[in-house]
């Protein structure tokens, strides 16, 4: 492959989902596999999965949650026991009929998720008021046979942790409920650099099974919205189907309260489609592998490259992830490539630099290069790494507001979306037939009932009644 190959990726301008397939093919994130619906995840891919989970992992614990492995097949009489969760997954359940040659006596379901599993597990270990709260996550793998598949967004197998708690009392389980949502918020604008919008999901839109689902949701370059994780409150409907019961302090026997929260390598994709452009992957450096690439340039320069390996043993004593490319491809291709895979930073450093105590940096997320002196080369680097991580969440919240737009009825809303993609504001009045009557117009899902932006004073964007919430609409992945 050639320099020009290489840089031969579709403009999202012009065909978005074909330039992010082929983002995620040319930086190497993902493969395609013979089993129809499923991606295999290569090196940096995973490593971008690696390094999210620590991130959330630490939080959890932080947070006094225990990590915990369930079965990954559930047996077809313990997932009935919840009707309208069950109901929620039918369509998307993969079966078990077989061990061998022999037919199961019990069809095993591979797990969408895990709710049933742990609520059984609860009722067997939980007894006193002594034993809660109990506060687990799992991470592992999770099946849904999607109709329709794409790279991290949809695939019939995918990655993801999933919370699951028990409490005492309501008030707990909703606190708990809201803690792990602002978790999942701070991670992805503090780290991913992503903006997100926090809400509450409508009864339409929330979990199967749960009381309350509450969602971050972001806005990505084409204006397209992704919920990027969920928070669920399910009472003490799983604890009554499951006869999960406790001992509490007077002496009454009570149902617990349930709480269940994730996030999945659909993660990955909002990242791609919300930092990265025609040049292939841009990561934030919060998130990134590999922070900073050396490419040393001209031909058996051994002081050159002995420069290089400096600067790289400086930066790792600082805490920054670094790698020299120092292959046999031109300067040109190094550059592309690197360019492609994401690497926030990348310094030039040549003969010319090295006798004019210099280098070059270049920043991933504008192309923008600067010449520095070397001995400031590393405090240079630690303080464009911080500009770039802290740049790349005020475009993306630019762009966002520049996309949100605020209508007063669902004849504006339509001609909104179809002028722009992006969030629409409107006033909605609670009614299930004013938000599908939303979507047969406008083409529009509520994304989320904002918590910060609840005014009710206004009108139903349909019907025109007192509104009950302001309601952030758009079309969504």
């Amino acid at each position: 492959m050639d320099t020009k190959e290489l840089r031969e990726i579709t403009s999202r301008d012009v065909d978005f989902p074909k330039w992010y397939t082929d983002v995620c093919k040319k930086a190497e994130l993902i493969d395609y596999s013979s089993v129809k619906g499923c991606m295999i995840i290569r090196p940096l891919g995973y490593a971008l999965w690696e390094n999210i989970q620590k991130e959330l992992d630490k939080k959890f614990k932080e947070t006094g949650h225990e990590n915990v492995y369930m079965p990954m097949f559930i047996p077809e009489s313990l997932l009935q026991k919840e009707k309208d969760h069950v109901e929620g997954f039918a369509p998307e359940v993969a079966w078990v009929t077989h061990g061998g040659q022999e037919e199961l006596p019990e069809r095993l379901c591979v797990r969408p998720t895990s709710e049933t599993l742990f609520c059984e597990h609860y009722a067997n270990i939980i007894k006193s008021y002594r034993d809660l709260p109990k506060k687990y996550n799992q991470w592992c793998s999770v099946v849904r046979w999607e109709k329709t598949t794409r790279p991290f967004l949809r695939s019939r197998e995918f990655l993801w942790q999933e919370g699951h708690t028990v409490h005492a009392t309501k008030e707990e389980a909703m606190e708990e409920t809201k803690r792990m949502l602002n978790i999942y918020a701070e991670f992805c604008e503090d780290i991913l650099a992503i903006p997100v919008v926090k809400g509450e999901k409508t009864p339409k839109e929330k979990f199967a099974g749960a009381e309350n689902t509450y969602t971050i949701e972001a806005l990505m370059y084409d204006g397209v919205a992704l919920q990027s994780a969920t928070s669920h409150y399910f009472g003490d409907n799983f604890a009554r189907a499951f006869n999960m019961k406790f001992m509490d302090k007077d002496n009454q026997e009570k149902y617990m309260y349930q709480t269940s929260w994730g996030m999945t390598t659909r993660i990955i994709g909002a990242m791609i489609m919300t930092h990265s452009d025609d040049h292939g992957l841009v990561l934030p450096p919060n998130i990134a592998p590999t922070k900073v690439v050396i490419v040393p340039i001209g031909k058996n320069n051994d002081e050159v490259l002995a420069k290089a390996y400096d600067i790289a043993k400086e930066l790792k004593l600082r805490g920054v992830s670094v790698t020299i490319d120092n292959s046999e491809k031109s300067p040109g291709f190094r550059f592309a490539e690197n360019e492609m895979k994401g690497i926030p930073v990348r310094i030039e450093i040549g003969p010319k630099d090295l006798e004019n105590n210099l280098c070059v940096l270049c920043r991933r997320d504008t192309l923008e290069k600067v010449r520095v002196e070397l001995p400031d080369v590393e405090d240079e680097v630690i303080k464009l790494l911080a500009d770039i991580q802290t740049s790349m969440y005020v475009r993306a919240k630019t762009r966002r507001d520049s996309m949100t737009k605020s209508v007063l009825t669902l004849d504006e809303m339509k001609a909104s979306i179809e002028e722009q993609n992006g969030f629409i504001k409107a006033h909605w009045c609670g009614s299930l037939e004013c938000e599908l009557k939303v979507k047969e117009v406008a083409g529009v899902t509520s994304r989320c009932i904002p918590f910060d932006e609840d005014n009710k004073d206004g009108k139903c964007c349909v019907c025109g009644k007192p509104a009950e919430h302001l309601v952030y609409w758009g079309k969504q992945y």
